[in-house]
């Protein structure tokens, strides 16, 4: 993980395209066109790191985008994290070798966490755990089923099984360009020792900012970015 905070632009992909959902449900996306298209847009402007997730292998629970990723994998020479549709250790594995940096982890984790250790001890450092919450609880199967689990409480048992960080989304307000919510975001930080990389709510450089004071390592921003809410660069020089 990058010390500095970090702005993450996301490529979140359905049928092929880049999308971007509200509250995390389906019917509600709105389309911004070709991945690596995308991709190659944020990287221009200063991106080090892409967020890419296959929100079809997050419902259906296997991959759906492969062609889409690869092509973006090799349009670009930045730090990849994939998540979406991941859900044994030999897709993860398989994905690493493939080109992605690190692999994003929920419904897998929270259905078996040994998962977490099997793959950081052949690629230690490549395995972040997303944890999503809705109405306080770790939400999984693209967030469709509640897990009666508390976010921090989750989030704790992680960096000991070898996870490299924490992908932490704030469901409830995902997608609605209406501003973050930093007391979920700290009680994670504070029940952690690896990073924890916040998402869900962007709306303003000031909930950029609110993200980094709050703890987090760095922000994911998704549809504030394809709506010019702020540039890239805006956000870039706002935590420097």
């Amino acid at each position: 993980m990058v010390p500095t905070f970090s702005v993450i632009p996301a490529v979140d992909m359905q049928d092929g395209q880049v999308v971007q959902l509200v509250g995390g449900e389906r019917g509600t996306e709105k389309t911004y066109g070709d991945p690596v298209e995308a991709a190659q847009r944020w990287i221009e402007a200063g991106a080090t790191t892409l967020h890419l997730v296959d929100l079809d292998g997050a419902f259906e629970g296997e991959r759906q985008n492969a062609d889409a990723i690869d092509a973006v994998l090799d349009a670009v020479d930045v730090d990849v994290q994939l998540g979406g549709g991941i859900r044994t250790a030999d897709d993860a594995v398989s994905l690493l070798d493939r080109g992605v940096d690190r692999v994003i982890l929920g419904t897998a984790a929270v259905e078996n966490p040994d998962i977490v250790a099997e793959i950081s001890d052949t690629h230690p450092g490549s395995v972040l755990v997303s944890l999503d919450a809705k109405d306080g609880e770790v939400v999984v199967s693209g967030w469709t089923e509640g897990t009666g689990l508390d976010p921090a409480e989750a989030a704790s048992r992680y960096g000991e099984l070898g996870a490299s960080g924490i992908l932490f989304t704030d469901v409830d307000v995902e997608g609605q360009l209406d501003g973050v919510r930093t007391d979920p975001v700290v009680r994670v930080v504070e029940a952690v020792d690896i990073p924890v990389i916040a998402s869900g709510g962007v709306a303003t450089i000031e909930d950029v900012r609110a993200l980094e004071a709050a703890g987090a390592a760095a922000v994911v921003v998704g549809s504030a970015l394809y709506e010019g809410a702020f540039t890239l660069e805006e956000a870039m020089a706002a935590v420097e």
